[in-house]
């Protein structure tokens, strides 16, 4: 790596420990209120339902609004990330989707939920290109293996935390009451980044004339990251991550009770378990992130034991009893990925382009959440059970060829350079 190039996430000097996590910590938890937003209203559907007079397939089309419009604005953010620092967009971001709850606790009628599906997309399409630009920028570089597991890990609790805090809060009070503390959550949330935004501040940056390292040339222009062909390597990748989970957490479950005769009861349990096993299996996985070189093989073992387990479910004949505990497995094994797949990117990533580059590719992962529904719903409504697991595994595989191409890419850059 060429001695000019100066930058906290890869130098020489490991920074205290305290001072990484702070940051990481700070991070994190900005992340969890991203993806707790991504269930603000899904959880309250059979009271929204009532209240608006409105169909199921009317209230998801509010989360097709919120994705398509975060998909939109996480590409752009990634430009304003790098022209103004992360962290008055970090804080922007939080201030739209904590005004977007309580204009959601608010609303009136249906083109209301509408209107703040916008304002929470806008909000939460952001935090990618922010935090990894953060992260990269100022976490150590052994470190930041720890740090992307911990940020996986983050976004998975916000996941869990929604619907945990929402339904009880409906039931005992009302919808409104529910979604008016969410919107607190995430001013709360805002207010302890900002006491501590120096701590998020970024130091100047100095590039080099190039970046052997990461094996794509600084860009000099703001859309010359593009011809970078490991960005649409690792954009492709995104979108069928997205593929693989949004039929996870949509779909298999289902499908798998009703191939192996599982007990009602358990099928709520199958995500919770796959949701736990991946949380835990991040932490493995950020010391396995700490060589950078092997995060490919890291991914395609993780992803293919994952798309085992998925065929297994489709093809093999299964106690009911035992699905929740393959889900399990799959979660574990993808879990142990999540770090190196983020690795993927920050090594196909010029140190000038961070917010761009992570917006363009992290976009991938709305586009793949409004796919897959689609066509894995269609295979749901013609009872096509095995297909959608079959589905599943075909999805895990193409992720498996996406990781190596990125690779592949990177290192054509580098023969080239």
């Amino acid at each position: 790596m060429s001695t000019t190039t100066l930058n906290s996430a890869t130098a020489a000097n490991v920074v205290p420990l305290k001072q990484d996590a702070s940051v990481i910590a700070l991070v994190g938890m900005a992340h969890a209120i991203s993806h707790f937003s991504q269930l603000l209203l899904a959880p309250l559907f059979p009271w929204l339902k009532e209240a608006f007079n409105a169909s199921y397939a009317e209230l998801g089309f509010l989360m097709s609004i919120f994705f398509v419009v975060s998909c939109a604005a996480q590409t752009a953010s990634g430009f304003v990330v790098d022209k103004f620092g992360p962290r008055p967009v970090l804080f922007g971001g939080l201030a739209l989707l904590g005004t977007a709850a309580l204009g959601f606790s608010a609303s009136t009628s249906y083109g209301m939920l509408a209107c703040f599906s916008v304002l929470a997309g806008m909000g939460n399409g952001v935090f990618h290109p922010v935090d990894y630009t953060l992260m990269n920028r100022k976490i150590s570089a052994p470190r930041l293996g720890h740090a992307y597991s911990v940020h996986s890990i983050t976004g998975n609790l916000g996941w869990a935390l929604a619907p945990a805090m929402l339904v009880p809060l409906a039931h005992a009070y009302s919808w409104r009451v529910a979604l008016a503390c969410a919107g607190a959550l995430a001013f709360i949330v805002l207010a302890v980044l900002i006491v501590n935004r120096d701590k998020l501040m970024l130091p100047k940056l100095v590039v080099a004339a190039k970046s052997a390292g990461s094996g794509a040339a600084p860009d000099a222009g703001n859309f010359d990251f593009l011809k970078i062909p490991a960005i649409w390597m690792c954009f492709a990748f995104f979108l069928f991550y997205a593929m693989a989970l949004s039929v996870i957490q949509a779909f298999a479950p289902e499908a798998a009770r009703q191939l192996h005769d599982m007990p009602l009861a358990l099928v709520a349990s199958c995500l919770t378990i796959y949701m736990v096993a991946a949380a835990c299996a991040m932490v493995l996985g950020g010391f396995l992130a700490a060589d950078p070189a092997r995060c490919e093989k890291v991914v395609g073992v993780g992803v293919g034991l994952a798309a085992c387990v998925a065929l297994v479910l489709a093809f093999a004949p299964v106690p009911g009893l035992m699905v929740p505990v393959l889900f399990g497995v799959m979660g574990f094994a993808t879990g142990i990925a999540g770090p190196s797949r983020d690795m993927l990117v920050k090594r196909s990533t010029p140190e000038n382009s961070s917010g761009r580059v992570y917006g363009v590719v992290y976009s991938g992962l709305d586009i793949g959440q409004a796919i897959a529904p689609l066509f894995f719903g269609t295979l749901m409504d013609h009872q096509n059970y095995q297909g959608v697991l079959l589905g599943l595994a075909v999805v895990q595989g193409v992720l498996i060829v996406s990781a190596f191409n990125v690779r592949r890419a990177r290192r054509t850059v580098l023969a080239a350079a």
